[in-house]
């Protein structure tokens, strides 16, 4: 009694243990994992953040509206003006269109001329733009596309941050089920000792038996007791570490209760890989190359020499104001504008440092890429080796439960000692426990795989 209750602190934390009888399932420890796990919640603040900048950077096609007044309030000249106007940059194109609305009152220096409106104001739109530089691509809309880009990059570190801790879960699942089950395995050994000392005493003192046998058959059970307190612990601290991944809905650690133990392992299985493996992190570094390939764009854009293209129109309107007819009825201008930077050593540096970022990236990804095939081809070889050896110790421990099986039909009619009973029963249980190792090697094989892999469906990770 005292020593279930230690088990009970143990695999009791902080937090509350988790409630109900029903076996704890992967699914279950999975689902609260994919939705809880610190580090996948971290890598979704990292996708949040990296939403936030492409916004900022969407900011530079905003619509800006602006409005200008003055007026003279002491001097010769008693001219008042208002002026507004909203400009959009082009999505399309480096240019911008604007339009606005301009009004004055009173006179003006002639070299305030220009400031001279009819009595209803003058209304005016006009567009900018690029022909050359800036046309196919300018700062504004680079930015905004490698902000993009950095939306996709933050959302496959988090999916490969998922597959880690779902991985990781599923081990401490897979470790703490075999921890329990070889707990019980070593709890029935102590339980037969325990069962048949009552007769095996009845015996000594009837004068059936030497004295010498209870003596042994007490150093028996110590011994077996040492394995069931050794599992104890290690099933303990097996609950201790799946608590990082099973939680809540609040995403506080839970510590599955000992009687939620599924009466058997449960098998974890991948799907071979068919070709190259379409891992996050390879997809990851697409996302990167494609950033440094806009960055190039950019830079072989400020070769080009700037050729603008403006055009505006204006339309007086009402009666004639102070600055004459010289501002009625509508107003057309044209105008080009071109510029040509002579050395651009800028633009070259530049570009070099694009290009350069570019073929490593790509070597990069061809390195990862490899590295993923040996990689997932030794865990596919681990994986076969897996099997091959659950299956033959479950072969063993049908065979060992056999004999301890005879051999206890042997003791109970006389034809057997207890040291060779004790050898098979021990042997027997020995080999379920090997057999719990090999398959929770074998289930741990197959969750390096899936890691190895980017297998979603397997590791609990839907859309």
């Amino acid at each position: 009694m005292l020593r279930r209750v230690w088990v009970l602190l143990m695999l009791w934390p902080m937090e509350l243990a988790a409630q109900g009888t029903s076996p704890l399932t992967l699914d279950e420890v999975l689902r609260a994992s994919a939705v809880h796990a610190p580090q996948i919640v971290e890598a979704m603040t990292r996708v949040r953040q990296a939403e936030g900048r492409a916004l900022t950077a969407e900011g530079a096609f905003d619509t800006v509206f602006e409005i200008d007044a003055q007026s003279r309030v002491a001097g010769y000249y008693d001219g008042s003006t208002i002026e507004s106007r909203a400009y959009r940059p082009l999505t399309g194109n480096g240019g911008q269109v604007y339009g606005g609305y301009r009004v004055s009152r009173g006179t003006f220096p002639i070299y305030e001329d220009k400031a001279y409106t009819d009595r209803l104001g003058e209304l005016k739109i006009g567009g900018l733009f690029a022909l050359l530089r800036d046309s196919a691509i300018d700062e504004r809309r680079g930015r905004a596309a490698i902000a993009a880009r950095d939306i996709d990059v933050a959302r496959l570190d988090r999916e490969m941050v998922a597959i880690g801790v779902q991985a990781r879960a599923v081990s401490a699942y897979q470790n703490w089920v075999a921890a329990g089950l070889r707990l019980k395995a070593y709890q029935s050994l102590l339980e037969l000792a325990e069962t048949r000392r009552g007769g095996i005493a009845r015996q000594v003192q009837l004068g059936a038996r030497a004295d010498i046998l209870l003596t042994e058959t007490d150093q028996n059970i110590v011994r077996r007791r040492a394995l069931v307190v050794r599992s104890e612990q290690e099933f303990a601290a097996a609950a201790n570490a799946l608590s990082f991944f099973y939680r809540n809905e609040a995403g506080n650690r839970l510590s599955p209760a000992p009687d939620r133990l599924p009466s058997s392992l449960p098998k974890f299985q991948s799907a071979r890989p068919v070709g190259p493996v379409d891992r996050p992190d390879v997809r990851s570094l697409d996302a990167r190359i494609a950033q440094s390939e806009l960055r190039l764009a950019l830079a072989e854009n400020e070769l080009k020499p700037r050729l603008d293209l403006r055009g505006e129109l204006s339309y007086d309107m009402g009666q004639t104001g102070l600055g004459g007819r010289s501002r009625d009825g509508e107003e057309a201008i044209v105008g080009l504008r071109f510029t040509l930077p002579l050395q651009r050593r800028q633009a070259r540096g530049k570009i070099a440092e694009a290009q350069a970022e570019i073929d490593g990236l790509r070597t990069r990804q061809k390195l990862i890429s490899d590295q993923i095939a040996v990689e997932v081809r030794a865990i596919v070889i681990a994986v076969e080796g897996a099997d091959r050896t659950a299956q033959l110790a479950g072969q063993e421990a049908e065979l060992a439960d056999e004999m301890a099986e005879a051999e206890r039909r042997r003791f109970s009619l006389g034809a057997s000692d207890f040291f060779v009973l004790n050898l098979r029963e021990e042997a027997a249980t020995d080999a379920r426990v090997r057999l719990l190792d090999a398959q929770a090697r074998a289930a741990l094989a197959g969750v390096d795989l899936a890691g190895a892999t980017g297998d979603r469906q397997s590791l609990g990770l839907t859309d």
